[in-house]
């Protein structure tokens, strides 16, 4: 194997690593509150609080509301960041979302979603 190779392969290796670490399910977020990590799981519940001060958007991961294990959350103030209501189109998807997982309150882990570049629907 030669230099370029050798190289080539030591950066895949990495980069294979790193991303299969990076990426979690649902189930084990709350382990990584902290951490920038990519969540993936089935949006089950779905909830927009149009009526909120901050009218946020909170699409439930695996578990429906009020026994949800992780939530993607997004403030109202983004939501013209997203191509649809994101309640409407991330709805029983398949998805990955990339983030710091936080937690409210001691609450379940979520992540906090600015743009649609954060979500990943896997099936259409």
């Amino acid at each position: 194997m030669n230099y370029k190779q050798t190289i080539t392969t030591i950066l895949i290796s990495a980069f294979a690593f790193t991303a299969e670490d990076k990426t979690i399910n649902a189930a084990e977020a709350a382990k990584h509150v902290g951490e920038y990590k990519t969540v993936c799981g089935k949006v089950v519940g779905t909830f927009y609080h149009k009526k909120g001060k901050s009218k946020q958007t909170y699409l439930n991961i695996d578990k429906a509301y009020p026994n949800q294990i992780f939530t993607i959350l997004i403030w109202g103030s983004d939501r013209k960041y997203f191509d649809g209501a994101p309640e409407e189109v991330y709805r029983d998807k398949d998805v990955c979302v990339d983030g710091k997982i936080s937690s409210y309150k001691g609450g379940p882990p979520q992540i906090i979603v600015e743009t649609s570049s954060s979500i990943k629907i896997l099936h259409k």
